[in-house]
């Protein structure tokens, strides 16, 4: 049995981690250096850091986050946001990333991402989709850490992207995002079902049950988590425990 990955995500502003509710509203929560080593040593299997308003701005803050977490953390390490360039893949790799996270970008050229592929491998390069659902029954997928409609549908660009050369897909309900009422499932099914790559769950996450039933389910091949890891609702020790109990394998 492969060991399900529980991940723990920064979401970053300037010099600090926020979080909020749908990406709105955001908090300072600590600083990222601290923030993910304290998760790193109490068990998490992988690091996400997103520049939130990299894209917005036209900067990128992410690389020295990167460089300062490289030196203390070995598990790996994805980073995103403002990612536009191959240059920028690869300056963030050199800094100590592992695998580089892409949303705006890719939807706004999606012939990126077969040239990402191309240049570093399939297994460097995450799609990061916010998916959110539209009165008509869909999902579509926004742009700029959740703020811009694309009017692109999650389902038909999640396919169009592995065909492209994705290696695994960062899917983050934005509708969930925060609000700790537990993942969409519906959504992370949808997706599952049409890919081959893994798909790692983001976005509502507020008990250990949340993430159990995901694992159960099989919708999905990891988890991202940040509320419930910031204010302390389920420690990643006792995460793993719950998980573990219900029957899925986890890294020690």
């Amino acid at each position: 049995m492969i060991p399900v990955r529980i991940i723990a995500r920064l979401d970053i502003k300037g010099p600090n981690v926020v979080k909020g509710i749908q990406f709105e509203g955001l908090r300072i929560m600590g600083k990222p250096g601290e923030m993910a080593r304290h998760y790193y040593e109490e068990g998490a299997d992988e690091i996400i850091f997103i520049d939130t308003v990299a894209s917005l701005y036209g900067r990128d803050n992410i690389l020295s986050v990167v460089k300062e977490a490289a030196h203390d953390i070995f598990v790996p390490m994805t980073a995103g946001g403002g990612v536009r360039t191959i240059d920028d893949i690869k300056d963030l790799l050199r800094a100590g990333a592992d695998k580089v996270a892409i949303n705006t970008t890719a939807v706004n050229q999606p012939a990126f991402i077969r040239e990402a592929a191309n240049a570093f491998g399939s297994q460097c390069i995450v799609l990061s989709v916010h998916a959110k659902r539209r009165p008509e029954g869909h999902w579509e997928v926004y742009t700029d850490n959740g703020r811009e409609r694309s009017h692109r549908n999650v389902l038909d660009w999640v396919v169009e992207a592995e065909e492209l050369g994705v290696g695994e897909i960062l899917l983050t309900s934005v509708d969930r995002e925060g609000t700790k009422e537990g993942y969409d499932g519906e959504l992370l099914r949808e997706v599952h079902s049409r890919v081959q790559i893994p798909v790692i769950a983001a976005g509502g996450a507020g008990c250990n049950e949340d993430i159990v039933e995901v694992f159960k389910t099989g919708c999905a091949d990891a988890v991202s988590c940040a509320t419930i890891f910031h204010y302390n609702l389920c420690p990643l020790p006792n995460l793993k425990d719950a998980v573990r109990a219900a029957g899925m394998e986890v890294r020690l």
